[in-house]
């Protein structure tokens, strides 16, 4: 066992570690804060500047700012506005050849004063090539060299020491704001994000029944009248393990299930009418809804099929493995 003195002493480091990192924290968040109050026209001018061109936003940054810059230019792709990282450095070794006249240049910069944007800054002013400032410092040769220029605000870093935490903190998150504005001003939605996201979690999130569903052409339906012989014919036929029961206007009326089957066997079971052995009102869902919610009626109910109506008609039906297949989940 430990002696108490050094437990308490174990206890009383953890409790100062949290105590720091609780401290770095709040400090950031006072620079998120000070951040959404301080956005004035600079931003809403960089919103508009970018929304305006028909090429790609250039983010470029150096260090810190650099990496933030990438993470900037991913966040703008994903979401419908075309961007590319280049690198400051590489950009004056040939790389500036990949900003056109149809593009605008983001400019990431804790100082403002980053040699290495010199050559991409004159570049800028040379093709007449729309320059946007994210830099912490008003006077500075970046914001004097800019067109549209977003100012963080004199927010310290965490302490003790001056690394970049607090000011790289505002610069992801006024990145984030860019992206989501331009998406909103774009009327970038949620299906056109799944598009640019087909492998990953957030795109899977987004797909609808539609995508995964059988077709018309798939669908095991019978009338009300039909005979039960004829509706086992359908069901096995179809390999869904049930059938629709539609009535005289072609709305679903009812479904039959193994369960039912179960529950009607009687010798004269084949002889019954498709409508006197249907479960009515059976649960159903739209082509619009995510296949996410799909799965979870079909996991709560126990079922493995789902009909999908539009205007109480069938126009599909989806099984649980097309969901899973999907990776849906």
């Amino acid at each position: 066992m430990k002696p108490k003195a050094q437990e308490n002493k174990a206890i009383s480091g953890t409790q100062s570690d949290v105590a720091r990192g609780r401290a770095v924290l709040e400090q950031e968040i006072k620079g998120l804060k000070a951040l959404a109050e301080s956005l004035d026209g600079g931003f809403s001018g960089a919103v508009k500047c970018i929304g305006g061109i028909r090429g790609r936003v250039i983010v470029s940054g150096m260090g810190k700012s650099g990496h933030v810059a990438r993470k900037i230019a991913a966040t703008l792709s994903s979401t419908g506005t075309p961007a590319l990282f280049v690198h400051p450095g590489e950009a004056s070794h040939g790389d500036l050849g990949m900003i056109t006249k149809d593009d605008a240049v983001l400019a990431l910069s804790n100082s403002g004063e980053t040699a290495e944007l010199s050559d991409l800054i004159a570049y800028c002013k040379r093709f007449a090539i729309p320059l946007i400032a994210m830099v912490r410092r008003q006077s500075s040769m970046l914001v004097d060299a800019a067109d549209i220029a977003m100012v963080l605000p004199e927010v310290p870093e965490a302490p003790p020491t001056d690394a970049p935490t607090t000011s790289t903190t505002m610069m992801m998150a006024l990145g984030d704001a860019l992206a989501v504005a331009l998406m909103q001003r774009k009327g970038f939605t949620k299906d056109d994000f799944s598009v640019f996201h087909p492998g990953g979690k957030l795109g899977k999130a987004f797909i609808r029944v539609s995508d995964l569903m059988h077709g018309e052409s798939e669908l095991p339906v019978v009338g009300e009248k039909a005979r039960m012989r004829d509706a086992l014919l359908v069901i096995t036929a179809k390999s869904f393990g049930c059938a629709g029961v539609l009535d005289s206007k072609g709305k679903l009326a009812g479904i039959i299930t193994d369960g039912d089957l179960r529950r009607h066997m009687q010798p004269d079971l084949l002889n019954k009418k498709a409508g006197e052995v249907m479960t009515k009102k059976p649960l159903t869902i739209r082509p619009q809804a995510l296949a996410a919610e799909a799965l979870g009626i079909m996991n709560t109910r126990s079922i493995t099929t789902l009909f999908v109506v539009e205007a109480e008609k069938p126009v599909g039906i989806i099984h649980i493995h097309d969901v899973l297949r999907a990776g849906v989940a």
